[in-house]
């Protein structure tokens, strides 16, 4: 017999946030059923960036769980450390407190650098994937042996401008986030701005100094789980060096290259994007 469902009811609520230390809470995306997939969002946006990714993926049976980091969006905005390390700690405690297992862990621009950091600190207790978007890794800055993307200086600047004019940090970084000015239409540009603005001050800074600062080579050969790796061939805030440096670090990787993206291959090339995270997922 048909079970009948009483569409005038809600349906089961889940935690929209979740403490990872005492007055310190993350917003949560968490929605569909299925096989994991936990997104890990990029400087200085939230779990918000992927609304035109839930809903495929709810579609094609997964589950999909966003989470915004502390300093972000929705999240608590604490003062104190925003290194890889805090970051991936917190993922850390949400991933066990939801009891997530056999997941596929995706994460974007400064999110794929953590989410680096996360397996090579807490190998797969809840992960068997990974998925590399737009990375801000192996290392985001220039090194006397890294001669890829941003000289260290370019982001001093952006730290002092973040502490003088931060809308204007925003409004520049926006310039260049994707392939060229007008890729993306003036209502997602302003969607995407006010995502950033949401962000605190201090974890704006503090995130751009772990960036700027932090080599992730070391951890890259820690990492044996199946990886995708898909860049923008038109990136200039994380050049598609970096995204070929990681294939070479990651032993069981493969690079997908979006020729007409520049950093936001999410929102450029969507429908790409999607289809290879669920392709990918689903295997």
């Amino acid at each position: 017999m048909e079970k009948l469902v009483d569409k005038t009811k809600p349906g089961t609520a889940r935690a929209e946030y979740i403490e990872v230390e005492p007055n310190v809470r993350l917003h949560i995306t968490d929605v569909g059923e299925g096989r994991p997939i936990v997104l890990i969002h990029g400087w200085p946006l939230s779990d918000e960036m992927y609304e035109y990714q839930y809903n495929d993926l709810i579609n094609k049976n997964f589950r999909a769980i966003g989470i915004t980091l502390r300093g972000f969006g929705k999240s608590d905005k604490p003062y104190g450390a925003y290194n890889y390390d805090v970051h991936a700690l917190d993922i850390e405690k949400v991933l066990s407190k939801l009891d997530i297992k056999d997941a596929v862990l995706a994460g974007f621009s400064m999110g794929g650098s953590i989410a680096i950091r996360y397996l090579s600190t807490y190998k797969e207790a809840h992960v068997s994937k990974l998925i590399l978007c737009g990375a801000a890794a192996p290392i985001w800055t220039q090194r006397n042996d890294f001669p890829y993307n941003l000289p260290q200086s370019a982001v001093d600047d952006l730290i002092k401008l973040n502490y003088k004019d931060r809308p204007k940090l925003l409004s520049n970084f926006a310039k260049i986030f994707s392939a060229t000015e007008t890729s993306l239409n003036k209502g997602i540009g302003n969607w995407l701005n006010g995502i950033g603005l949401s962000a605190s001050s201090h974890a704006t800074a503090q995130c751009l100094i772990a960036l700027r600062d932090t080599d992730l080579r070391g951890d890259l050969a820690k990492i044996t789980i199946p990886t995708l790796i898909m860049h923008g061939k038109k990136d200039k805030i994380c050049s598609f060096d970096l995204a070929e440096q990681m294939k070479a670090g990651i032993s069981n990787s493969h690079l997908i290259a979006f020729e007409n993206s520049g950093h936001s291959l999410f929102l450029e090339e969507t429908n790409k994007f999607n289809e290879e995270l669920i392709k990918f997922s689903g295997k």
